[in-house]
């Protein structure tokens, strides 16, 4: 489970609150195949993040960033 590494409560809520934002940002441009695995690794993304970030608008934009590194290093862009 990628968020059982949270304990502290407004770190836990932060990371729900994004990653349910982010997914519903992301979950249309991901191709059906690849749905289940891509929210696995949003959420992790989010999980790792979580306690570094200043509030939840910094953590979206970290998580984007970081999820579309690796999209655009994958598809050559």
């Amino acid at each position: 489970m990628p968020f059982s590494s949270l304990r502290d409560p407004s770190d836990l809520a932060r990371a729900c609150a994004v990653m349910e934002a982010a997914w519903n940002e992301l979950k249309d441009a991901i191709p059906e195949p690849e749905r289940d695995s891509e929210r696995t690794r949003l959420a992790y993304l989010v999980a790792n993040l979580a306690p570094l970030a200043l509030d939840e608008g910094d953590l979206k934009k970290n998580v984007l960033h970081q999820f579309g590194l690796r999209v655009s290093q994958t598809s050559g862009a």
